[in-house]
């Protein structure tokens, strides 16, 4: 009798298992969907992500970071600008100038992330990323003014590819900045947006 009822409560968590391993699956392709969404609002960050990612590693595997540490890096990047789903057309594709409050709207999509992606076990090595990859190195950035290495390392690598691929990338206002300037520009704020160390790794890539 007890070992009936034993095999029937590890039959009937076989198949929870498979039903929550089938919802976690549903939850990521639904995320990944949000991502896609996101990009194709403007066409000219397109493919946005999924370079971030890429560069991401490529830095990552240049300072020898371990295995986990890329593939943290890698999903990260790919959906560093989720909570820009939360933002109004209106104002993500606005191309003059911001006002304050729309510029207060726009810092709120760190937060919005990782509201999004912190309801699944899959994305939670991710989160530092999602949430600091605007934190600047000399404490000025946002959501939460970090400083220095009180930054989370793999949001500092995100950051500066963020601005790298960004700025190497054509925009509605603007042609691509030749790959000197970026690097200048790169240069100029390593050391009060980016950690000098990342500066120094990317540079051998440019």
């Amino acid at each position: 009798m007890n070992n009936d009822f034993s095999s029937n409560t590890y039959d009937k968590n076989d198949d929870f298992i498979d039903i929550t391993h089938d919802l976690d699956k549903h939850y990521i392709d639904t995320i990944e969907i949000l991502r896609q969404t996101v990009e194709a609002k403007d066409p000219y960050t397109r493919g946005h992500s999924d370079r971030v990612s890429a560069y991401s590693v490529l830095l990552g595997k240049k300072l020898a970071l371990p295995k986990k540490d890329l593939i943290t890096l890698k999903i990260g990047g790919l959906f560093h600008d989720i909570g820009k789903i939360g933002i109004p057309d209106s104002i993500l594709l606005k191309e003059s100038r911001l006002t304050d409050d729309e510029y207060a709207q726009i810092k709120m999509h760190p937060i919005v992330g990782v509201q999004i992606l912190g309801n699944s076990d899959f994305f939670y090595d991710c989160l530092p990323i999602i949430l600091h990859h605007h934190e600047k190195f000399d404490g000025s950035g946002y959501p939460n003014r970090l400083r220095g290495h009180d930054i989370p390392y793999l949001a500092r690598i995100c950051s500066i590819v963020d601005a790298f691929d960004a700025m190497t990338s054509r925009r509605s206002y603007r042609d691509v900045i030749p790959l000197e300037k970026v690097v200048e520009e790169l240069k100029k704020y390593s050391g009060t947006q980016f950690d000098p160390r990342n500066f120094v790794c990317l540079l051998r890539y440019c």
